[in-house]
């Protein structure tokens, strides 16, 4: 009798988050194929089976054994109060590298400029449970109510004020609305069902989907360099190289030359290879990085 097929059944965020999600699993060379009306995509490896689900829910289908893992960010955990594994921290988003914050705003014309201001108001937004508490423990009683959209548009006119999920601020500003204080700073996470962690299949195939996950976002924006160059160049060669870099050299069949190879900071190439082909350096190739194995 045939054995049944060992799948993973991993849950992705669809949304705001779903681009950059399957760029960074692309890097980490596992390709994610989906059109904008399918919620199964395809996904190249055999021993994966995906779905596309809101974050908002994914922490709960996660607990509840309908996906062994997926991708979620901190904030819809808390707010959910999902009982899941946290296999790692994936600071990535929708349109950089960096920690979402939720923060309290109001109009800039209103006279609400502290936590404490809210006393008796009433608030708006989308992470309703978690805000509650939150508001709780600063001891503050005030009306919090769920934000279906367009939550921008209602503060000062619906509500007093909202508390609303922002990258840059630059929206909330657009939209002449003063940050207030921020209520939560939030990060991708990867969690898995504490079942499925269990299984020591299921759990290797995740640590092993963490490490090449981790791996693709160390190397975000950094390069590879390798040159050739004369061994009696070599100490101005690392003059220009950064100082907590440890080059790998070899030696050349060619006498009295070597190779040198460096992963670098993308963003201090341009500077650097005109400095390096002064010093002596020659054949400067520059190449990209998807995974960074620590």
């Amino acid at each position: 009798m045939p054995t049944a097929k060992r799948v993973l059944k991993l849950g992705l965020p669809k949304g705001s988050l779903q681009e950059s999600t399957v760029e960074l699993f692309r890097k980490a060379g596992i390709r994610i194929n989906s059109s904008d009306r399918s919620y199964f995509p395809y996904c190249d490896d055999e021993d994966i089976e995906v779905m596309l689900i809101r974050s908002q829910e994914m922490g709960k289908y996660v607990q509840d054994g309908l996906f062994d893992a997926g991708i979620t960010g901190q904030d819809w955990i808390l707010e959910t109060g999902a009982n899941v594994k946290q296999i790692c921290e994936l600071v990535y988003g929708k349109s950089g590298f960096k920690p979402v914050r939720w923060v309290l705003a109001a109009p800039e014309s209103s006279k609400i400029r502290s936590i404490k201001d809210l006393q008796g108001k009433t608030v708006a937004t989308e992470l309703v449970s978690y805000v509650k508490q939150y508001l709780a423990r600063k001891k503050v009683k005030a009306r919090v109510e769920y934000s279906w959209g367009a939550t921008e548009a209602k503060a000062g006119i619906l509500v007093d004020a909202i508390v609303e999920l922002t990258e840059t601020g630059r929206s909330l500003k657009a939209n002449q609305l003063r940050i207030i204080e921020e209520i939560l700073s939030s990060t991708t996470r990867f969690i898995a069902n504490k079942q499925a962690w269990n299984n020591a299949w299921k759990r290797e195939k995740m640590e092993n989907i963490a490490i090449l996950l981790k791996g693709a976002l160390a190397a975000e924006g950094m390069v590879g360099l390798k040159m050739n160059l004369k061994e009696s160049d070599l100490p101005k060669i690392m003059k220009i190289l950064p100082s907590l870099k440890r080059p790998t050299v070899s030696h050349l069949t060619l006498s009295g030359w070597m190779a040198l190879e460096v992963v670098v900071e993308e963003n201090v190439v341009k500077k650097m290879i005109p400095e390096l082909k002064r010093a002596g350096a020659e054949g400067i190739i520059e190449y990209p990085l998807n995974k960074l194995i620590a």
